[in-house]
């Protein structure tokens, strides 16, 4: 059982077919030290997903369903990594790239509603206790903007710090915070909507094939007011990292354009996941 926890841990994807860098024990079940668990983590692919890639169709949430307020959201998020773990402090050097859609597939010409950009540039740490891969801490500088001209222009830069950790084999924890550069003309108030920093929770079943997620962005302000992400997800085959995926949106900054706007929407669809753990 501790070798097949040990494997799960230290799994990192590329895509669904990449093959897994894995870590074992060595034939006297001796633990690893963290220069042979950096070793390990070198050799994977450099060609990594990111966040999670999915694609899923909603509907709103307490009015009519119509086909003007239902639609297709995905996104693709990769990462390439560009040093390995040798730079000050034991950090690697990354380029992340992100893009999310919201598709008016249920309209005439099925227009595109909003695309969002989301490249970065970023250092990471392994965090590595008592020979075991637990987590990491991600330093980014991040661009993010949806493309457009004119008064539908939305853009910011952002600095974010922040970690993700297991405390259990079963569950993980996140956070994350930003010195937030706002540069857009046309969204000037994003702050209020987007907010300064998010947190939340990923839990999986024992045999990884369950899993739900929580993420709460906290608006500007002292008020109690976030923006919710929830999520459920079952990996439709034992090998492979796709699942069957459920979200719920709640709040608002869903996307740029329409960042000012509350949504509640619930969405159904395909995911694809790193086996490690997504960055948020």
């Amino acid at each position: 059982m501790a070798q097949r926890i040990i494997t799960l841990i230290f799994t990192i994807l590329a895509f669904t077919q990449l093959s897994e860098a894995q870590i074992y024990y060595d034939s006297n079940h001796s633990k690893f030290n963290s220069d042979s668990i950096r070793h390990e983590f070198d050799k994977g692919p450099y060609f990594t997903l990111f966040k999670d890639n999915y694609f899923t169709a909603g509907i709103p949430i307490g009015q009519k369903i119509t086909g003007d307020n239902s639609d297709v959201k995905f996104q693709v998020s990769i990462a390439q990594r560009l040093t390995k773990s040798t730079l000050p402090f034991n950090t690697y050097l990354f380029l992340a790239y992100s893009q999310k859609c919201l598709w008016n597939v249920f309209q005439e010409s099925l227009p595109m509603r909003d695309l969002n950009f989301n490249p970065g540039i970023g250092l990471s740490k392994l965090l590595i206790v008592k020979g075991k891969l637990i987590g990491k801490l991600t330093l980014m500088i991040e661009h993010e903007s949806n493309g457009r001209d004119g008064d539908e222009s939305r853009s910011w830069n952002r600095i974010s710090y922040g970690g993700n950790v297991f405390l259990t084999p079963n569950l993980m924890i996140h956070a994350k915070a930003w010195i937030p550069i706002v540069d857009g003309e046309n969204n000037k108030d994003l702050l209020d909507y987007a907010g300064l920093f998010q947190s939340g929770l990923q839990v999986t079943s024992d045999n990884k094939r369950w899993g739900f997620a929580i993420t709460m962005v906290k608006r500007k302000g002292w008020r109690l007011s976030y923006n919710t992400i929830v999520e459920a997800n079952y990996r439709l085959f034992k090998n492979e990292n796709q699942y069957f995926f459920i979200q719920y949106y709640n709040g608002y900054a869903e996307n740029l354009l329409d960042y000012n706007k509350y949504h509640s929407r619930l969405r159904a669809g395909l995911v694809i996941k790193p086996n490690f753990f997504s960055d948020y």
